[in-house]
């Protein structure tokens, strides 16, 4: 018999995987909010999420406006990127995509951050140059 034979599936288990690599280094959070997709709401993830104690809050279906963060970067991802673009093959979208999140993470001015960058890159040039600094005497 093929297909699914009630164990789980393989976004649920990438789920599980990404939420303990990023509760590794920022911990346990006290709620995680997501929408009602099947791989968050799926019985192994609330059982996971409930065993290490952290609570799930699903937004309202048809309510984009509770999780304001992931709508407005949805938005840009979608206005900035997707729009622009025609993907030939799945390599194509993946690599296109990533240089868009890179430059979204490094380098584009957000305006939440006084129109900074939320993780500017250090270029090799500012490097050398701290390299060449005077010593103190």
């Amino acid at each position: 018999m093929l297909g699914n034979q009630g164990g789980p599936s393989h976004q649920q288990l990438r789920v599980i995987e990404t939420m303990a690599d990023v509760m590794l280094t920022r911990g346990v959070p006290e709620h995680i909010r997501s929408d009602n997709g099947a791989e968050m709401t799926a019985k192994i993830v609330r059982s996971w999420f409930a065993k290490l104690g952290a609570k799930t809050l699903y937004i309202e279906p048809g309510s984009p406006w509770e999780n304001g963060y992931c709508e407005s970067f949805n938005g840009k991802l979608r206005d900035e990127c997707l729009n622009g673009e025609i993907f030939y093959s799945l390599k194509e979208a993946t690599v296109v995509i990533e240089q868009w999140r890179k430059h979204f993470n490094t380098i584009r001015p957000h305006s939440s951050l006084n129109y900074r960058p939320p993780a500017p890159q250090t270029s090799t040039l500012a490097i050398l140059n701290l390299d060449r600094s005077p010593e103190m005497q």
